[in-house]
């Protein structure tokens, strides 16, 4: 038997001697029995020094994807890193800025002087006294009597006050782009309405008082209509009250027949209630990012029967709730499949008569891609272009465009490319931010801390009947029109070729609101820079939706119009604000008799459908308005 000794000899024999040619020595271990002998490898490279791709093809681009939807499902779809850049942008130039900051501080300590004199007036009087600054004149949160009574008076005088330091403090820092000003502007505001003495029972008087009066019973309904709120929004239930309004029980009741459908649409054509009609038909195109019937909900505010018993035969779009399967279709299948199909059956149902073609909001949008590329080709079918509340330049698009970059938009598609669509709550948590006050604050206090429900109305309703935006086709709408703004420049392209809106000849009534958060008037009045003809533009009261739901009768309602000729010179918004003369009521009436003015003379109403190609498939709404 070997000693240990002999082995530790051998191996330092084995050591010491250079390894042949092309071969090298592996050391292995060793008992105290044997000792191994060197197992030889070859020290040449193999033949082939191609390391093969461990990771498989677009495997980083999938994992990236997924991380991010994974993050914006979190986030509500709102890109981290396009908040964090806005903010570094602004901290930066404000931290080489010191005259800047010499400015916050006396504007600060000029602040806090205000505040302290009217501290003193207030200890000085027996009443209420003048305050030092008010709120702005859509911020209703202090207008109840009990804000102005010491020392409610004091504290949200002290709340603006510190709202004004801090948009001071976030705007006119020289060097940040006016993007990520916007961006840190609207953030910093949303997170100081948090704070707001009207959000908190022990801040807020009315709230206070009406404790006191129910002995706390308003805190207990209150809990108690949270509790109903969050189950059903963990059962993914619509909010309370909705079930009082049925699809084609009582909204969306005008009577019609669908006389065409495909994959992505139905067309309902509706019957008619006047001996004549004119011979021009009307045909709507909604936006697909909600349900068609906001323009025919109860009878009494429906607007397709407002022209149906006008004497118009009316056809409208319903378009189909997209699912995963949907991911794919893109602006050009809802052009095509949606306007472009559509208007083949009217015509088909009504040959020999040109169309007055209707949009509304982003259904408006595609409507004049439409109508660019059809006066492009020379296709004639169109007599006229009415647009609700639609955008086609997008630079000065409100405050949407502070969720519009590059940043933003990708982290968009990486939530929509992993779940295939848009959710509508993912887009309706995007809404209530741009109206906060309106939307999420006022709720919670009313709800939940003065233990009330409004009661629930059709359009409310409505706009909880939620839809979903395609992936590729949301994906384009973002890049191309508001993110690059091909369609107002000129590069949007249809077919391959870009298209120009100044191709457009036939005449354009379109309208804005004046409270639009969504589609602002003076972005929506581009047009007649955009088009070679005759515009009518009219502005109405109301907002995005309110304000194009106004029927006749409806109080507090008002417009002002004015039509431009192609030889007319350009009005900027607020010259034509001065000269269009302001009307009282509804705007409906003034769009009617636009319409009358472009029509001929009456003729017998045409029938429902045209078989065999386009046979009666079923009453109106239809299907594709009743998908989940």
């Amino acid at each position: 038997m070997a000693t240990l000794g002999q082995v530790r000899a051998t191996q330092l024999q084995s050591s010491s001697r250079a390894p042949s040619s092309g071969q090298i020595a592996i050391p292995h271990s060793v008992n105290e029995n044997t000792v191994p002998a060197p197992t030889k490898l070859p020290c040449k490279a193999p033949a082939s020094t191609e390391v093969p791709d461990a990771w498989p093809e677009g495997f980083a681009e999938i994992l990236d994807r997924s991380v991010h939807a994974l993050a914006a499902r979190l986030t509500s779809g709102l890109s981290p890193a396009a908040l964090v850049g806005a903010y570094m942008d602004w901290a930066v130039h404000l931290a080489s800025s010191p005259g800047k900051q010499l400015e916050l501080a006396v504007k600060g300590a000029r602040k806090v002087a205000r505040l302290g004199d009217q501290t003193l007036k207030q200890a000085a009087t027996t009443g209420s006294c003048e305050p030092c600054i008010t709120p702005l004149p859509q911020d209703r949160r202090f207008s109840a009597p009990e804000w102005g009574r010491y020392p409610y008076n004091l504290i949200y005088q002290s709340f603006l006050l510190q709202q004004q330091w801090w948009h001071n403090a976030t705007t006119g820092v020289g060097g940040v782009t006016r993007q990520h000003e916007n961006v840190v502007e609207f953030a910093t505001r949303q997170m100081l309405d948090v704070f707001s003495p009207s959000n908190f029972i022990l801040t807020n008087p009315v709230v206070t008082r009406r404790t006191l009066e129910t002995g706390g019973q308003n805190l207990v309904q209150g809990f108690q209509n949270y509790l109903e709120d969050w189950m059903r929004l963990i059962r993914n239930k619509p909010a309370v009250g909705t079930e009082a309004f049925k699809v084609g029980q009582n909204v969306a009741v005008t009577p019609g027949r669908v006389v065409y459908r495909n994959d992505l649409i139905e067309l309902i054509q509706y019957e008619p209630t006047t001996e004549k009609v004119r011979p021009e038909p009307v045909l709507i195109v909604p936006a697909w990012i909600m349900k068609y019937y906001i323009l025919d909900l109860s009878p009494e505010n429906s607007l397709v029967r407002f022209l149906v018993n006008q004497g118009f035969t009316v056809f409208m779009v319903s378009w189909k709730n997209p699912t995963r399967e949907d991911r794919d279709r893109g602006m050009e299948d809802y052009r095509r499949l949606g306007v472009l199909a559509a208007l083949d059956a009217v015509n088909a149902i009504v040959p020999n008569q040109k169309v007055h073609a209707t949009g509304y909001c982003l259904g408006g949008t595609l409507l004049t891609i439409a109508a660019a590329a059809m006066a492009w080709d020379g296709d004639d079918r169109l007599k006229s272009v009415t647009l609700f509340a639609a955008q086609a330049d997008f630079r000065e698009a409100g405050e949407l465009t502070l969720f519009i970059n590059e940043s933003q938009v990708r982290f968009l598609e990486d939530m929509m490319w992993s779940q295939g669509y848009l959710d509508a709550k993912q887009m309706a948590g995007a809404f209530q931010l741009l109206r906060s006050n309106d939307l999420i604050w006022s709720y919670i206090v009313h709800n939940y801390l003065m233990g009330e429900r409004e009661p629930m109305i059709d359009l409310m309703a409505w706009n909880a009947d939620a839809t979903r935006m395609p992936y590729r086709m949301h994906s384009e709408y973002l890049r191309q029109l508001f993110l690059q703004n091909d369609l107002a420049e000129g590069r949007f392209k249809v077919e391959g070729r870009p298209i120009s809106l100044g191709d457009i000849r036939v005449p354009i009534f379109a309208v804005g609101t004046e409270r639009d958060h969504v589609a602002p008037w003076r972005s929506v009045f581009k047009i007649h820079t955009l088009t070679d003809t005759d515009v009518t533009f009219l502005l109405t009261t109301g907002g995005h939706n309110a304000g194009i739901v106004s029927e006749p009768g409806r109080p507090h309602r008002s417009y002002r119009v004015l039509t431009k000729t192609e030889r007319d010179r350009h009005l900027d918004p607020e010259t034509w604000q001065i000269m269009a003369q302001p009307h009282d009521g509804s705007w409906w009436p003034e769009w009617v008799n636009w319409l009358a003015s472009e029509s001929g003379e009456p003729v017998l109403p045409p029938a429902l459908g045209a078989p065999p190609a386009y046979p009666v498939l079923g009453e109106a709404p239809g299907s594709y308005v009743r998908e989940p």
